[in-house]
């Protein structure tokens, strides 16, 4: 059965799109921790991150670097942190999030409520500020 983000790949379920290539989607994160929190995700659906040929895991940094440029040119923050954690879906994928502290990444606490006008204005200020 294909994931939730295979099945955002194919575009049966929408998302709020920061990226694309060939190989890779960005998208906001629907259970943000901040603003700007997004997802690095390869579009061939593997379940662990360390299972990807070691060539496609240099480009999906690369790609999620350049996501993670994009979001700290429009995003107030210290740095954007990265986590990868892998349990909640089964498919490869990095979250991205803007952070002033280390508690800022702190998937225990409660997640922002975002209006669709706001995840749509955040990720089309972060998309115009990447360069691909």
């Amino acid at each position: 059965m294909a994931s939730i983000f295979t099945k955002i790949v194919n575009g049966e379920i929408p998302c709020y799109k920061v990226a694309e290539d060939e190989k890779h989607l960005a998208f906001l994160d629907i259970n943000p921790l901040k603003q700007g929190h997004t997802l690095v995700i390869p579009k061939k659906e593997v379940d662990y991150l360390f299972d990807i040929e070691s060539g496609e895991l240099q480009a999906l940094s690369a790609f999620a670097q350049k996501v993670a440029k994009g979001i700290d040119k429009v995003i107030e923050c210290e740095r954007v942190g990265v986590a990868v954690i892998g349990l909640e879906v089964p498919h490869a994928h990095i979250h991205l999030i803007p952070i002033n502290s280390v508690g800022d990444i702190d998937f225990s606490k409660p997640k922002l409520e975002l209006s669709k006008d706001a995840f749509a204005a955040i990720a089309k200020s972060i998309s115009e500020a990447i360069i691909l």
